[in-house]
């Protein structure tokens, strides 16, 4: 099985096929806190350019996202923090 985070940048990949993707496992910096298990990969930090996000408010950027992510919430995920541009943006 693909580790969250590759299935994480495959999924991404697909679906907003991105000029920019970086996801980034954070999950030691929360150990002792919510959500965090041994192992990692419940914390994630990504940032994705995509025109998938040209006339979309920030707040319906980040539903488009974690709408995606639903199945990863279900494989483990606890937390996301998501910065998400146009490429127009990212210039």
């Amino acid at each position: 099985m693909a580790t969250l985070r590759d299935w994480i940048e495959e999924t991404l990949r697909t679906q907003l096929a991105p000029t920019r993707l970086e996801v980034v496992d954070e999950s030691h910096l929360h150990a002792g806190h919510s959500g965090w298990r041994e192992g990692g990969e419940t914390h994630f930090r990504l940032d994705v350019v995509s025109a998938a996000f040209e006339g979309k408010s920030r707040v319906d950027r980040h539903r488009l996202v974690n709408g995606l992510m639903d199945d990863a919430f279900k494989r483990g995920l606890h937390a996301l923090a998501l910065r998400a541009r146009t490429p127009g943006e990212a210039a």
